[in-house]
C-alpha cells in the first residue's frame, strides 16, 4: 500500500526516510535509471533498465511491491503502480502521463512476437510499436494492454479489459476484447457510484 508512504506522520519518517533513500540509491546508481523527487519505490519491485533502455520516473510516483518494469518505461508525476504489475517497453517503450493510476495485476507489453507457421515462435523477432498511456488514466484490476496501443487523456479502463485497439480520451471500456460502455463527460461521477450508459446491441 504504497498511498500510505504520503501519510507517514514525521515520527514515523525518522526511520521510514533513511529506509526509502537507501532504497532509491541503490537504484539509481544504474546509470539507466532516473526517479524524481518524493517517489516511493518498494523494494520488492524488480526494475531492469539495461543499456539503451532506460527506466525515467517522475515526481512523487509509487511503484508497489511484486511490479516488474523492463524499460524503455517513463513515467510522469504522480503515476501510480500498484503491486503484481508487469511492464514491458519492448524497443519502443512505455509512455505514461501524469496522475494515471494502474491497478493491481495489469499487464502492459509493448511488443509482440513473430508467428510466422514455418518457424518456432521463440525462434522468431519480436517486433515493437510502443505503447503510449495519456494523464489521468485509471487502468482497472488485473487489465493487459497490448503492443500499439494508444490511450487518451481522462479515459478509464475497467477491470479484466484486453485492451487491443487505441481508446478515445474520456472513453470508458471494458471487456474482452475492450469496447467503449461510456464516457465520462456524460455523467460525472465518483466512487462507487458509477452507472455506465447502456450501449445498443449490435
Amino acid at each position: 500500500m504504497p498511498w500510505l508512504w504520503y501519510r507517514l506522520k514525521p515520527k514515523h519518517l525518522t526511520w521510514a526516510a533513511p529506509w526509502q533513500q537507501k532504497i532509491q540509491q541503490q537504484l539509481t546508481a544504474m546509470e539507466t535509471v532516473t526517479l524524481g523527487d518524493n517517489c516511493f519505490i518498494a523494494p520488492q519491485a524488480a526494475l531492469f533498465a539495461e543499456p539503451g533502455r532506460p527506466i525515467t520516473i517522475g515526481r512523487q510516483c509509487m511503484i508497489a511491491a511484486n511490479c516488474f518494469l523492463h524499460g524503455p518505461i517513463t513515467l510522469g508525476d504522480e503515476v501510480s503502480i500498484n503491486h503484481s504489475c508487469s511492464l514491458d517497453g519492448g524497443s519502443k517503450g512505455i509512455i505514461i502521463g501524469n496522475q494515471t493510476r494502474i491497478a493491481n495485476n495489469v499487464t502492459i507489453y509493448a511488443f509482440n512476437h513473430g508467428m510466422a507457421p514455418d518457424m518456432p515462435i521463440y525462434r522468431q523477432s519480436s517486433r515493437s510499436r510502443g505503447v503510449v498511456i495519456g494523464k489521468d488514466v485509471w487502468i482497472g484490476a488485473q487489465a493487459g494492454i497490448v503492443d500499439g496501443v494508444t490511450i487518451g487523456d481522462g479515459a478509464v479502463i475497467g477491470m479484466g479489459a484486453v485492451v487491443t485497439k487505441d481508446v478515445p480520451p474520456w472513453a470508458i471500456v471494458a471487456g474482452n476484447p475492450a469496447r467503449i460502455i461510456g464516457d465520462r463527460r456524460h455523467k460525472p461521477v465518483s466512487g462507487s457510484e458509477q452507472h455506465f450508459p447502456r450501449t445498443p446491441s449490435t
